[in-house]
């Protein structure tokens, strides 16, 4: 028995060295460039036989690193050919983490294709010595025809953050709703079911700085004469999106292309923000005060998780974050801080204004912001004890002198008598 294990021991050290050659380290696996590939919009959707179709694709680098210099590559695949073989890859440049771009690419649907779903394979790469990386996405050709007569309707838009910010994320609920209130209708003579069938929805942006992150939906069954189905859609607002409201299109596949329709979404986009405004003069005496604050909020919907933290050199703050909660529209809280100047600190022994910098931050959806005021200044006083005894002393002379002056009356009085 021991024989075996000590002809097992060299056995199992090969291995393991083995082994190491071939270990990646897990730093090496996280912290590059990582690029996420999406189909944002296909026009039309679905594709039409026999037409030229625009695919938008985006890039994402989800990495912790910069992409250097990214290619997008489509390699289409029967029934879809390029419009020019020179348009197959194009570049975007450098693209740093959390980033995205877009391209578009125009693919020929051939006029022999048949109706259905088809794949096509895009493939990327971070740099031009980098390998290629490839994902497949599924495109629809053609739209069923079905001979029901139902119809739907966009019901209900919900935005959620009800106004957007530059930056952020949120979402797009829209409500379909079948408008058919019979099972059934006759139509010259014939019955129909009141059925309404979506084949597909898409949401586009008609506009620059908003993007979809989301691919179309599919085949989501039948609607029953007033039934209703809700699908959501997450967009982004980037940076550099303008205020105001932007439009977005909702096409809607349904029974056949006599019943598909295109309904306009709209998205407000509001950088205003938290004001905090000090209510009464910020004055600190003696090393110690107590500021107040008017916090208003200025955006067209609610915030939520608002809070306030003061910082000054040199000066500590109770509490040292005032948290509000939520806070909507228009509406207007009044804080109060204790200021306490560190002994050590110079403080008490200046009469210069000392900087103080207020933090706002609140949340607008799920995105969390922060506006920084900074003109803001603190006036030491100092309160002087010597004048105060002066004042005493003084007054206290000012006392003996007119005791003596009564005295010295009255003495003078009697020496008349």
């Amino acid at each position: 028995m021991t024989k075996i294990k000590n002809s097992l021991i060299p056995l199992v050290v090969s291995l393991l060295l083995v082994s190491s050659l071939f270990a990646v380290p897990s730093s090496a696996a996280v912290g590059g460039p990582n690029l996420k590939v999406t189909i944002v919009e296909t026009n039309p959707y679905p594709a039409k036989i026999g037409e030229y179709l625009t695919l938008t694709v985006q890039v994402e680098n989800i990495g912790g690193d910069k992409a250097d210099n990214v290619d997008i590559e489509i390699v289409p695949q029967y029934p879809f050919s390029l419009d020019s073989q020179a348009n197959a890859v194009k570049n975007i440049g450098a693209l740093n983490p959390g980033r995205t771009a877009t391209k578009e690419f125009y693919l020929f649907v051939d006029k022999n294709a048949q109706k259905g779903v088809r794949s096509i394979t895009i493939r990327t790469k971070t740099d031009k010595d980098s390998p290629w990386s490839e994902k497949s996405f599924d495109i629809r050709i053609g739209t069923e025809t079905f001979n029901s007569k139902g119809t739907v309707e966009l019901k209900e838009v919900i935005s959620e953050p009800q106004v957007f910010m530059p930056g952020d994320r949120g979402t797009i609920t829209v409500t379909l709703t079948n408008t058919a209130t019979t099972p059934t209708v006759t139509i010259d003579g014939v019955d129909y079911d009141t059925n309404a069938r979506i084949q597909a929805a898409v949401l586009r942006p008609l506009s620059d700085g908003i993007v979809v992150l989301d691919a179309p939906y599919e085949d989501m069954g039948i609607l029953g004469p007033g039934d209703s189905i809700k699908l959501t859609f997450n967009v982004k607002v980037t940076e550099e999106a303008t205020e105001g409201t932007h439009n977005l299109e909702l096409a809607i596949e349904g029974n056949s292309f006599d019943y598909n329709s295109k309904k306009n979404i709209p998205l407000k986009v509001d950088s205003s923000n938290i004001m905090v405004i000090p209510s009464k003069e910020l004055t600190m005496i003696d090393g110690k005060a107590t500021i107040e604050f008017d916090v208003a909020n200025t955006h067209p919907n609610e915030f939520n998780s608002v809070s306030i933290k003061p910082e000054a050199e040199g000066i500590r703050f109770y509490p040292a974050e005032y948290f509000i909660g939520p806070m909507n529209p228009d509406e207007l809280f009044t804080i109060e801080f204790t200021a306490v100047a560190d002994d050590s600190s110079d403080v008490r022994e200046t009469s210069e204004p000392v900087n103080l910098t207020l933090s706002a931050s609140y949340n607008n959806g799920i995105n969390r912001h922060e506006n920084i005021v900074s003109n803001l200044y603190i006036q030491p006083i100092e309160e002087s004890t010597g004048n105060s005894s002066n004042l005493l002393i003084q007054g206290l002379l000012l006392a003996f002198i007119a005791v003596v002056g009564i005295l010295i009356y009255r003495k003078k009085k009697k020496s008349e008598k």
